[in-house]
C-alpha cells in the first residue's frame, strides 16, 4: 500500500513537530496496515547534536517494557503446547523464591502483588546478576496475590526464569528462536548491535545532554533489555494485528488481549487494563493493544487497533518527554482521516440453511431479533444488554462469542417433525410466541393462559 504525498506530508510534519517541542535528540516512527509498514519517518541525530549521524529505520533503540510482551507470548505458547497451565503456582515449575504463591496467570497480568522493582541499586541503570542474585535480593510480595494490579517488573524476570527452566537455555534464546527468526526480526537484539541510537537525558532546564548507561540486566532482562528498529518492531505491529505467522492461534492472541485487571488511578476513569502481557486501552469504546516502554534514554510505544489492524510503533533516545504517548495518537489520527481503511465489500453468501433460526423470539415477556451476520448467529444487539454473538459448533449447537453469553450454549430444540420448537441459551427458553406452552417451558405455563 502506498499512502497519498499529502498523508506522508502531514505525518512526517506531526514527527518533526513532536521532535521539535518535545526536545528529542532522535525519534523514529512507523504505522502498520494490512500487516505491513505502510509508512516510517526519523527526525533528529542518534547523539543529539546538528552534525551527528542522522537517525533511520534501521537505528537501533531501546523496547524497555514491550520485551514483556515477547516473554508473555512464549509462555502461552508453552500453554498451548500442554506444558503448564496459567493456574499453575509459580513455584511448580521455579521453586524456591518468594513469588512461589503466585499463578502465572497472575504474573503475566500484573496482578501477582509482586513488588515492582529490585531491592539493590537502580536495575535499569546498574547490571544486573543472575536468578540467584535476585532471589537473595527479595523478590517479595507487595499485596495478596489476585487482589489488584500492581505493575512489576520483578515479576517478568521470574517469567523469564520460567522460559530458561522448560526450555533449558536462556530466555533471549527462547525469544530468538521461537518469534524472532521466524517473522524475520533480525535487529531486534539484547545489546546495541551496529547502528544503534546513544541513550540520552535531555537537561529538564537547558538544551543539554547526558550520556545514559548501557548494560546487561541480568535476570531482569526479560522486563526491559532489548533493542530493535522500527522495521522490526513495526512487524511485532502487524502480528498483535494477526498476522502471526502461524506461531500463535488466534483464539490465544485473543485471549491475550482481553483485559484481566484494570489499571485503577483513584480520582481517574478506567480506560486502560492488562491483558497476559499486552497492555489493553478502551477509548471511546476503541479497543486498543500494545505496551510502552522506557529505559533511562529510551522510549518506546506500539499501540494497535483491534478492529482493523491498524498500528504505530514509536522509539526516541531521550530518558523523558511528554509528547511520545501523544505522537503515536496523532500518527494513528492522520492515518485514519487521510486514508480510510478499506471497506470490505458486501456479498450474499449467507447460508439459507439457518433461516428457521431468524427473526423474532421472547424470552419471557421480552422480544429479541435473530439474525445472520456472515457465520454468526446474532440474538439482540451485542454491547447492548444480553445481545451476543453465537459461533456454530455441530448440528444445532452453538456457542456465544461475547457479552454475557461468551461461551454459554444455545442449542436448537426441534419437534418431532423436524421443525424449529424454540432456543435454549443456556437453560432460558427463547420461543417464537411469548411463554409458548408447547416449547416446553421450564417452570409451565400457566393454565389460564394470557388474561
Amino acid at each position: 500500500m502506498t499512502l497519498a504525498p499529502r498523508t506522508t506530508a502531514l505525518l512526517d510534519h506531526a514527527l518533526a513537530t513532536a521532535q521539535r517541542e518535545g526536545r528529542v535528540p532522535s525519534v523514529v516512527a512507523g504505522l502498520v496496515r494490512g500487516g505491513g509498514l505502510v509508512w516510517h519517518g526519523a527526525v533528529g541525530t542518534l547523539d543529539g547534536r546538528a552534525s551527528g549521524e542522522p537517525a533511520d529505520a534501521d537505528t537501533q533503540y531501546r523496547m524497555g517494557s514491550i520485551t514483556k510482551t515477547f516473554v508473555a507470548v512464549c509462555v502461552l505458547r508453552l500453554r498451548d503446547a500442554g506444558r503448564l497451565d496459567l493456574a499453575d503456582r509459580f513455584e511448580e515449575h521455579v521453586p524456591g523464591s518468594a513469588l512461589g504463591g503466585a499463578t502465572l496467570e497472575q504474573l503475566l497480568t500484573h496482578a501477582a502483588g509482586a513488588q515492582a522493582e529490585t531491592d539493590g541499586p537502580w536495575w535499569e541503570r546498574t547490571p544486573g546478576g543472575d536468578w540467584d542474585a535476585l532471589v537473595a535480593s527479595g523478590a517479595a510480595q507487595r499485596f495478596r496475590a489476585g487482589r489488584r494490579f500492581h505493575y512489576s517488573n520483578v515479576g517478568y524476570g521470574a517469567l523469564g526464569r520460567l522460559l530458561e527452566v522448560h526450555h533449558g537455555t536462556g530466555w533471549f534464546d527462547v525469544v530468538r528462536a521461537e518469534l524472532l527468526e521466524p517473522l524475520g526480526m533480525s535487529r531486534t537484539t539484547t545489546r546495541p548491535a551496529g547502528r544503534a541510537a546513544q541513550g540520552l537525558a535531555v537537561h529538564p532546564f537547558a538544551d543539554l545532554l547526558l550520556r545514559e548507561p548501557e548494560h546487561d540486566g541480568g535476570a531482569m532482562g526479560p522486563a526491559g533489555q532489548l533493542w530493535t528498529t522500527v522495521t522490526d518492531l513495526a512487524r511485532w505491529a502487524a502480528f498483535l494485528g494477526g498476522d502471526t505467522a502461524g506461531l500463535l492461534a488466534p483464539e490465544t492472541l485473543a485471549e491475550m488481549c482481553e483485559p484481566h485487571h484494570v489499571v485503577d488511578e483513584p480520582g481517574q476513569p478506567w480506560t486502560g487494563a492488562h491483558g497476559l502481557g499486552w497492555q489493553v486501552w478502551n477509548e471511546d469504546g476503541v479497543r486498543f493493544a500494545g505496551h510502552g516502554g522506557s529505559m533511562p534514554g529510551f522510549l518506546a510505544g506500539l499501540r494497535v487497533r483491534l478492529v482493523g489492524g491498524d498500528g504505530v510503533v514509536t522509539l526516541a533516545n531521550t530518558t523523558s518527554t511528554a509528547v511520545m504517548r501523544g505522537l503515536g495518537d496523532d500518527l494513528l489520527r492522520v492515518l485514519g482521516e487521510e486514508e480510510p481503511a478499506p471497506v470490505e465489500p458486501w456479498s450474499a453468501d449467507g447460508d439459507p440453511a439457518s433461516l428457521e433460526l431468524v427473526g423474532t423470539w421472547h424470552w419471557g415477556a421480552s422480544t429479541t431479533t435473530a439474525r445472520l451476520v456472515g457465520e454468526d448467529l446474532v440474538l439482540g444487539e451485542p454491547g447492548t444488554a444480553r445481545g451476543s454473538r453465537f459461533r456454530r459448533t455441530g448440528q444445532d449447537a452453538w456457542v456465544g462469542l461475547d457479552s454475557y453469553h461468551t461461551g454459554e450454549p444455545l442449542r436448537v430444540v426441534r419437534r418431532a417433525d423436524g421443525t424449529v420448537s424454540h432456543l435454549d441459551l443456556a437453560s432460558f427458553r427463547f420461543t417464537r410466541t411469548p411463554y409458548d406452552p408447547t416449547a416446553d417451558v421450564p417452570g409451565g405455563v400457566d393454565d389460564l393462559g394470557w388474561h
